[in-house]
C-alpha cells in the first residue's frame, strides 16, 4: 500500500471512531488523532499543533482529490500514447455496446488480427482497456488489432453475450477484403471475462451458419490461437466446486439462474438448463481440433481465500492446461510466481506465443 493510501485508511480509521464523540475530538484528547499527528503532521492545517476531527476530514478530501487527479492524469496520459484506431467504433450488431475498434497494419498482403476481449465480470469494462503496447507491437509486425465490447449482463444472460462476441470476430472476418484481413490468422484474448470468452471462442464449435440470411453469421467463428489472463475454465458454475474446491465463506446462488437466461434455479437442472450449461462449459466443449492456448495465471495457492481468488483461482487454468496436455493441443501456461523467461513480460510472451502459430516473425 502506497503512502498517500496508509494516510487515507488511518485517518479514515480516527474519523469513523471520533464521530461517536459529541465534542470534536483533537490531538489533545483523542489518542488515535495524537498518533496521526505525529506521523502526518501536514494534515494539521493551521500549524497549531493540535489535530481536529474537521482538519482530519478536510485532509482526507485532498488527499483523494490528489489521487483522483493523479489516476486521471494516468489514464489521459495512457490515451495518449495510445495510436488511434483506423475504424473507431464500428457497430457489428443491434444493441448501443455492440462495437469495436480497428487498428489497420500496413501490408501489401492480408494480415492477421489479435482481438482484445475486456473483462469486468459480464457487468463492467470496455474495450479501451486495451494495452497500448500489443496496439504497438501489433501493428510493427505487419499484424492488425481489434478491440470490442459487448453487452452486460443487465442486458442479455451469459450465451447471449457470448455470441455477441462471437458475432465480433465474424464480422472482423465479413469485412476481411475491405480491411486487408487473413481470415485463417485471427487470435483472441483477455482477462477474466474476456479470458473465458476467449476460451469459449476457441473451443465451441464454428457457428457459422451458411444459409442463414444474415451475412456475418455465414462466417466462420473460430479461432488460430487464444490466450487467457486470469480465467474461469467454465461457466457452467455447479462444476466449480469440484475443479477448485469449496467456496470461501457464504455465497448468494439465488439468482444463479438469471445467469443463463432462466426462469428460476430449478431450470438448472431442467433439459433445456442442461443445455445451456454444457454450451458454456469450456472445458466440456474442448477437443483435439481445437487451437494452441496460452494461459497466464496468479500462484498455485490450493485453497480459495476470497471471492476474486475462487474466480480466478490458477486451477481454471490448470485445468485447462492439464486437458489440453491430454488431447496434444499446444499450450503454454505461466503462473506469476513463475516470471517469464529471458525478463520478458507476459504480454510478451503471449504475443510471442501467438505469432508463432498466426505464421508471423517475431
Amino acid at each position: 500500500m502506497n503512502r498517500e493510501k496508509i494516510i487515507i485508511v488511518i485517518l479514515c480509521v480516527c474519523v469513523s471512531v471520533c464521530g461517536l464523540c459529541v465534542a470534536e475530538p483533537t490531538s489533545e484528547n483523542n489518542a488515535r488523532l495524537r498518533k496521526a499527528l505525529e506521523r502526518y503532521p501536514q494534515a494539521d492545517a493551521n500549524g497549531d499543533g493540535v489535530l481536529t476531527l474537521s482538519e482530519v476530514k478536510d485532509f482526507r478530501q485532498k488527499q483523494q482529490g490528489r489521487q483522483q487527479k493523479t489516476k486521471s492524469a494516468a489514464a489521459a496520459q495512457q490515451a495518449e500514447k495510445r495510436t488511434k484506431p483506423t475504424f473507431a467504433d464500428v457497430r457489428y450488431g443491434p444493441h448501443e455496446r455492440n462495437v469495436l475498434d480497428f487498428w489497420q497494419a500496413k501490408s501489401a498482403r492480408p494480415t492477421p488480427v489479435v482481438v482484445f476481449i475486456h473483462g469486468g465480470g459480464f457487468k463492467a469494462g470496455d474495450k479501451s482497456k486495451i494495452s497500448p503496447y500489443i496496439i504497438e507491437k501489433c501493428l510493427q509486425s505487419g499484424v492488425s488489432a481489434a478491440a470490442i465490447n459487448y453487452r452486460f449482463l443487465k442486458h442479455a444472460p451469459l450465451p447471449d453475450i457470448l455470441r455477441d462476441c462471437a458475432r465480433a470476430i465474424q464480422f472482423i472476418r465479413h469485412n476481411a477484403g475491405k480491411w486487408n484481413i487473413d481470415k485463417k490468422r485471427i487470435a483472441s484474448y483477455g482477462g477474466s471475462a474476456g479470458a473465458g470468452t476467449s476460451l469459449w471462442l476457441g473451443f465451441h464449435d464454428d457457428l457459422a451458419d451458411p444459409d442463414n440470411s444474415d451475412p456475418l453469421l455465414r462466417e466462420s467463428s473460430r479461432l488460430a490461437v487464444l490466450g487467457a489472463n486470469g480465467c474461469q475454465c467454465t461457466y457452467d458454475l455447479q462444476r466449480w466446486h469440484e475443479i477448485i474446491g469449496e467456496y470461501p465463506g457464504d455465497r448468494d446462488t439465488n439468482d444463479i439462474y438469471l445467469f443463463y437466461g432462466l426462469k428460476n434455479n430449478e431450470d438448472l437442472d431442467s433439459p433445456k438448463g442442461s443445455r445451456i450449461r454444457a454450451d458454456v462449459d469450456m472445458l466440456g466443449l474442448l477437443t483435439k481440433d481445437d487451437p494452441p492456448v496460452f494461459l497466464h495465471s496468479s500462484k498455485p495457492n490450493t485453497t480459495p481465500t476470497d471471492h476474486g481468488h475462487y474466480v480466478h483461482h490458477p486451477k481454471h487454468a490448470i485445468a485447462v492446461k492439464e486437458k489440453c496436455d491430454r488431447l496434444g493441443i499446444e499450450t503454454a501456461l505461466i503462473l506469476k510466481e513463475a516470471p517469464p523467461p529471458d525478463g520478458k513480460n507476459a504480454n510478451d510472451v503471449m504475443l510471442e506465443f501467438f505469432f508463432k502459430h498466426l505464421k508471423v516473425p517475431y
